[in-house]
């Protein structure tokens, strides 16, 4: 369902249309009889937002895409990036 208010309207009553977009129902703004905005229900919203990729997906389409061999890196650079200590002693 659609609801429409002006924004004069809205901005009067904007509990009103926050109530309605939490109820489902998309809410258009207009301005002069023409749509300037829309507010939409969580759901709906996340479902047109794109999540970014993380960075394993990254990482894995990165290994894809390029050969490190080919660009001249040698394996034998990211020798000693990762400390392998164990780390500090900790206790609660």
């Amino acid at each position: 369902m659609v609801k429409r208010f002006s924004v004069a309207e809205a901005t009067d009553d904007f509990s009103r249309v926050l109530h309605d977009a939490e109820a489902g129902a998309t809410v258009e703004l207009t301005r002069r009889g023409l749509v300037v905005a829309a507010l939409l229900p969580r759901a709906q919203y996340e479902l047109s937002v794109p999540k970014p990729p993380m960075f394993w997906e990254r990482f894995e389409q990165f290994r894809r895409d390029f050969d490190l061999a080919e660009l001249g890196i040698e394996p034998e650079v990211w020798e000693g990036v990762r400390d392998r200590s164990p780390g500090r002693e900790f206790s609660w």
